[in-house]
């Protein structure tokens, strides 16, 4: 059921920006495999959208398949680094505008390249952060793909 969760995504959604739709499943969802349970839905369609740096400073956004373990080796080479690791709290928040534990896979503050591991592309509806940590947004991978550009390829461990 769609709801008004008073994010930067309803503006998105109401205006047509994005095709999705905001979900407050009313339990604590801190796991993919808690929101699975709480939307009876399998943990892979839970996606987890996690903001990475490059020692150079250049941040990427892996989306996965919440019961996958994304290869930062693998990451680093699809954007040209040596490595990368996860983002501090601060960062994520200034670059997507969403705290750590709420980042949407889409509506970001400012632009950072995506990339999206392909077992994602396996389910017509996935849900990922909905901007708080009590919402959970449902959207389909070719709509996260039409609105970030993701570069979809094998990230998974």
């Amino acid at each position: 059921m769609c709801v008004d969760a008073q994010t930067p995504l309803d503006a998105l959604i109401e205006s047509g920006k994005i095709t999705a739709c905001l979900i407050l499943p009313g339990v604590p969802t801190p796991t993919a495999s808690a929101a699975a349970a709480a939307l009876g839905v399998a943990a892979g369609q839970i996606i987890k959208s996690l903001l990475f740096t490059a020692r150079s400073g250049e941040l990427v956004l892996a989306i996965a398949s919440g019961d996958t373990r994304i290869d930062r080796k693998r990451l680093a080479v699809e954007i040209g680094a040596l490595d990368v690791s996860l983002a501090s709290p601060e960062t994520v928040l200034r670059a997507t505008g969403y705290a750590v534990g709420g980042v949407s896979p889409v509506g970001h503050v400012t632009i950072v390249p995506v990339i999206m591991d392909e077992r994602v592309l396996a389910w017509s509806v996935v849900y990922g952060g909905g901007g708080r940590v009590d919402a959970l947004l449902e959207i389909t991978p070719a709509e996260i793909r039409r609105v970030t550009g993701a570069k979809v390829v094998g990230i998974d461990e």
